[in-house]
């Protein structure tokens, strides 16, 4: 099944975002608290919290192969497909980005309850 996605615009240019020293920032986009990721000269989205333990994940920070670091116990998930690394099995929720003429645009895929069966 294909899900619908509904795009939100972000910013109109990624120089009006305030990125902490470790290229990360929170935002909120259509009513979901989001993290931004700068890594590599892309911008990468998941979300706001570790799905372990809830730790905010724009206070860890992104290693060299691009995998966004938990501040609480250093799980680590692939930043562009949220992949636990490390190990634990866990999932990082991801979006999809798009760099348009007049913004930037975060794509939110449309759940129901009919989705889990």
């Amino acid at each position: 099944m294909v899900k619908k996605i509904t795009w939100h615009k972000v910013v109109d240019s990624i120089n009006m975002l305030s990125f902490n020293q470790n290229g990360m920032c929170l935002t909120v986009v259509g009513g979901k608290k989001v993290t931004l990721i700068k890594f590599q000269n892309e911008l990468f989205a998941t979300a706001s919290t570790c799905p372990h333990a809830g730790g905010t994940m724009a206070d860890g920070f992104v290693d060299a192969k691009g995998c966004v670091v938990c501040p609480l116990h250093r799980y680590r998930f692939d930043v562009k497909t949220g992949r636990n690394t490390s190990g634990e099995g866990y999932f990082l929720k991801t979006y999809q980005i798009e760099n348009r003429e007049d913004g930037i645009y975060l794509g939110i895929a449309e759940s129901n309850f009919f989705d889990f069966f």
